[in-house]
């Protein structure tokens, strides 16, 4: 799943762009990978080993990773605005377009599977909660937020408006999570339609929530989750001591995720329905810990490692996230699907899956290495046209 999901990225000035931050959105791409390419292609025998097991574990990591980056980035704009003198207004206008054109692009990436599934996709599928229209609105969300602080803070200077930012967002994501359970159980909204409800609970028209969905409730937090974290790393002392903030980051993670899995060891638990692996808010924050230690590493070996000094095929891959995500899964569950699905190996799967992994990379260097050449290329052949500069005769 996405997003540069992306999920999805913003656009952010060159000496903003955090090399770890692609690198983490390319590993995002080649768990995701490794997920679909096994679930769409093993045999009903094959589902029964080890390594699909392992693989369908690792498949619960993209969409976290996914949201958690597009909350940094989004506090990357938000704080490059907020220093070119934005108003609050301006601030959320750029921010929630963005989310929008997000929410749209989902929107068009469900019509697309729809018309390719005929004639057996169902009209339903249109409407379906997938993790592009969940970035969507998880920017949205945050844009309007971050309106809110912006509004409140326009006379503090832009550290302490950060600092209200992270405060703001870390209690977001930590309502989100904690009311999540009851929003699936004795608080689901039942009165709305379900297309709509479903972008609270994940029931999509069948009643009840649907854990292969991504509802607001508890998915959103984790890009408030990244946008607290954006803000953290943007400081002007996390910038001087880039090493230590990572440190620090990755620390904290360790420490949420031993609590989150201490408390979740207790006997008495919380709520009512417990579901630990779906809506839990100690699933939440051991997961966010993940995220963090992730950081740590993803910013110590694009420093000190192999990025540093040669290419990276995941950092390559995490400059268009959202590209590779649209074209692989036709690749992968579509018509275009290169394996018989449900009937391989696992070395045929996997020898699938390193196909899916060269091909994704290579369309992913041509898409950057052409960025905007072929518009420039054939607006300057128009003005060299000896053609154009010829008038008709009168």
């Amino acid at each position: 799943m996405l997003t540069r999901f992306h999920a999805v990225k913003m656009t952010t000035p060159p000496r903003q762009r955090l090399t770890y931050i692609d690198w983490m959105r390319g590993l995002a791409c080649l768990v995701m990978f490794q997920d679909h390419c096994y679930d769409s292609w093993l045999s009903d025998a094959a589902r029964h080993s080890k390594l699909y097991k392992a693989s369908q574990l690792g498949g619960t990591l993209p969409a976290p990773l996914f949201l958690f980056l597009a909350g940094i980035s989004f506090a990357l704009v938000a704080d490059r605005l907020r220093r070119r003198d934005a108003t609050a207004r301006q601030i959320a206008a750029t921010t929630i377009r963005r989310g929008a054109e997000i929410l749209a692009l989902g929107l068009l990436f469900r019509l697309q599977e729809y018309i390719l599934g005929q004639p057996w996709a169902p009209w339903t599928d249109l409407l379906r909660v997938d993790i592009l229209n969940t970035i969507g609105v998880s920017i949205m969300l945050m844009g309007a937020l971050c309106w809110v602080v912006s509004a409140a803070s326009s006379a503090v200077d832009t550290s302490a408006w950060r600092m209200r930012n992270v405060c703001a967002a870390i209690a977001a994501a930590l309502a989100i999570s904690f009311a999540a359970p009851v929003v699936w159980t004795s608080w689901k909204p039942q009165w709305l339609p379900w297309y709509l409800e479903t972008y609270l609970d994940g029931v999509h028209n069948l009643g009840v929530p649907q854990p292969w969905l991504f509802p607001i409730f508890p998915w959103v937090a984790f890009a408030f989750a990244g946008m607290a974290v954006g803000f953290v790393i943007l400081s002007e002392r996390a910038r001087l001591h880039e090493a230590r903030t990572a440190l620090a980051l990755g620390l904290t993670g360790l420490l949420v995720g031993a609590a989150a899995l201490w408390a979740e060891a207790q006997p008495r638990q919380l709520y009512a329905v417990d579901d630990f692996w779906h809506t839990s808010p100690d699933f939440f924050l051991l997961r966010v810990g993940i995220l963090l230690v992730i950081l740590l590493a993803a910013y110590a070996w694009c420093r000190w490692g192999a990025p540093a000094r040669m290419f990276s095929p995941l950092v390559q891959l995490g400059q268009t996230s959202l590209l590779v995500y649209w074209v692989h899964i036709e690749f992968v569950y579509g018509r275009l699907s290169i394996l018989s699905k449900r009937n391989s190996t696992v070395p045929q799967a996997t020898l699938g899956l390193l196909a899916i992994f060269a091909g994704m990379l290579l369309l992913s260097i041509i898409r950057t290495r052409t960025k905007g050449r072929g518009a420039a290329e054939l607006l300057a052949a128009f003005r060299r046209s000896p053609h154009r500069s010829q008038r008709p005769s009168s």
